[in-house]
């Protein structure tokens, strides 16, 4: 009963001291550092309002275009091809250079329908004379009968001698009128000789510029043969297909100038952008409009004129075709910067009257230039947020600036047009 308090009192009452300065120490170490947190924590207050800036929607007219991929194509395209049968012997063109309705491109060797025509003019000479042998002898067969009549009737000589000479004259008659045939068949071979002797100069039918030749000299060609192509160039085509929707649209705004897209053209202009992003400094218009639409595509096919000096564009290039399809009134843009996408949906923020930012989905209509159509989700007048999207969430406040709104800008870029 003795041994445990004497273990007890055995501790040195120093060791007893140190370990309790050493949790007082620490009690005021935990104590000295949750004061510190708490005058931190009660220091920070809501953050500053985010810095916006944002477009006043209003409503505008605007002009929506359609845009479609065009093939150029000559104006016409011939293809040369001779009319006579033989060696090539002589091109007289320079390929891909510019030729004129009638210019000689080829020459054929000439020779073997030039001994033809000079048969024919023989022939003709020989039916000639064969026409006035049968005329002498229709005047000597005149004469017979002229002075036997007479003789005839006095019975000076036998009626069967005037019978004669009338019969020899009905036949030279017959005589006559058949080597007039054969000197017009005579006629016609010479002139159909002629004709195949001027086909050994192969000519252009249109003006144009002359593609590759495809025949060298020395060949033997036939009717058969292409020798090369022309191409009108100015007016240059450019074909291209549009939607049925658009073909309406283009239609009925034709309409409402005073025609169709034939008749009245010119009310629709059309812009032509080259592969390198440069517009075509001419104007085009609507040349021709397919007789029916592609079952297949819903898609029918338009031709498009436009002028070509010094034949710029060429045949086989690709462009990209726009005209003004419809005048939306009362239209609203937003810009395109302006709209974020979310799970398929298109959303923008709004600058509330709350001065804080709300999420608004929108519907999207046609792109006008670096703006979009809406077609709901946004009113007029609305504050559209167009940078620091990344930051803002529904509900954050904001500092909101405002710019020239959209409707302004996309007047004077119309204007600009």
């Amino acid at each position: 009963m003795n041994a445990r308090p004497a273990s007890v009192a055995a501790i040195p009452v120093g060791k007893i001291l140190t370990s309790a300065s050493t949790v007082i120490v620490l009690l005021l170490g935990t104590a000295l550092l949750a004061g510190c947190g708490g005058k931190k924590t009660s220091a920070s207050g809501p953050p500053p309002p985010m810095p916006v800036t944002v477009v006043k929607v209003q409503p505008t007219d605007v002009s929506l275009t359609g845009e479609w991929v065009g093939t150029l194509d000559g104006y016409v395209n011939a293809q040369i091809q001779p009319q006579a049968s033989g060696y090539l012997i002589k091109q007289n063109y320079k390929e891909g250079a510019q030729v004129t309705k009638g210019q000689v491109l080829f020459e054929i060797d000439p020779r073997p329908f030039q001994a033809a025509l000079d048969q024919a003019k023989g022939q003709l000479a020989q039916a000639k004379g064969q026409v006035q042998q049968a005329q002498a002898q229709l005047r000597l067969a005149e004469i017979n009968v002229n002075r036997n009549t007479p003789l005839a009737e006095a019975r000076a000589i036998a009626q069967s001698q005037l019978d004669n000479d009338t019969q020899q004259k009905a036949q030279s008659e017959a005589a006559v009128q058949s080597a007039r045939a054969s000197e017009a068949a005579a006629e016609a071979a010479v002139a159909n000789a002629e004709l195949n002797l001027g086909f050994t100069h192969v000519r252009s039918l249109i003006t144009g510029i002359a593609g590759q030749a495809t025949v060298q000299v020395g060949n033997l060609v036939s009717t058969q043969s292409v020798l090369t192509s022309v191409s009108q160039l100015d007016p240059i085509k450019a074909y291209f297909s549009i939607s049925d929707s658009e073909y309406l649209a283009l239609t009925e705004r034709a309409k409402h100038k005073g025609g169709d897209l034939l008749e009245n053209a010119s009310a629709i202009p059309l812009t032509l952008t080259l592969s390198n992003g440069e517009n075509f400094p001419q104007k085009g218009r609507i040349a021709f409009v397919d007789r029916q639409m592609n079952a297949q595509t819903g898609a029918i096919r338009i031709a498009a004129a436009f002028p070509n000096p010094r034949n710029l564009l060429r045949p086989g290039q690709f462009g990209r075709i726009k005209a003004e399809t419809e005048v939306r009134h009362d239209a609203l843009l937003i810009p395109q910067v302006a709209v974020q996408e979310f799970q398929g949906l298109q959303q923008v923020y709004v600058a509330g009257a709350d001065g804080k930012a709300h999420v608004e989905t929108v519907t999207l209509g046609p792109q006008i230039g670096t703006n979009w159509v809406v077609n709901s989700g946004v009113s007029p007048g609305a504050l559209v947020i167009v940078d620091n999207l990344q930051k803002l969430r529904e509900g954050a406040s904001i500092n909101a600036h405002e710019q020239p709104n959209v409707a302004a800008a996309a007047t004077i870029n119309a204007a600009g047009r």
